[in-house]
């Protein structure tokens, strides 16, 4: 598992029915791309994110899948519509077991 990974998301609390928001996501973790090398010439194993996926009341809403040449701390922005007042879970999935899950809530008025 990654040395390094913390996640942090920012979705507005409230919103109108039927607005686009925006949401951001990072996940701070020490991607590694399977092609370097150490100084001693051993291969570093690949350890990369390598699906990041978004429900908003258990309905995906955004999925995004990564290969090797992603970089480190992949901030992932995207919009999506303001339905019904409920939970959005952030789901990062990667190498060697990695996962890592958030929530957040938002009212739609």
């Amino acid at each position: 598992m990654s040395k390094t990974s913390r996640t942090s998301i920012t979705v507005p609390a409230q919103a109108k029915k039927g607005s686009i928001i925006e949401i951001r996501a990072i996940a701070q973790h020490d991607m590694e791309s399977g092609f370097r090398y150490t100084e001693s010439g051993k291969l570093i194993p690949r350890d990369i994110i390598r699906v990041f996926t978004c429900t908003y009341n258990n309905v995906e809403v955004f999925k995004a899948d990564f290969y090797a040449g992603i970089g480190a701390n992949p901030l992932i922005i995207f919009t999506t519509l303001a339905v019904e007042s409920g939970e959005l879970e952030f789901k990062w999935v990667g190498d060697d077991g990695y996962e890592a899950v958030n929530r957040a809530r938002i009212t739609v008025s």
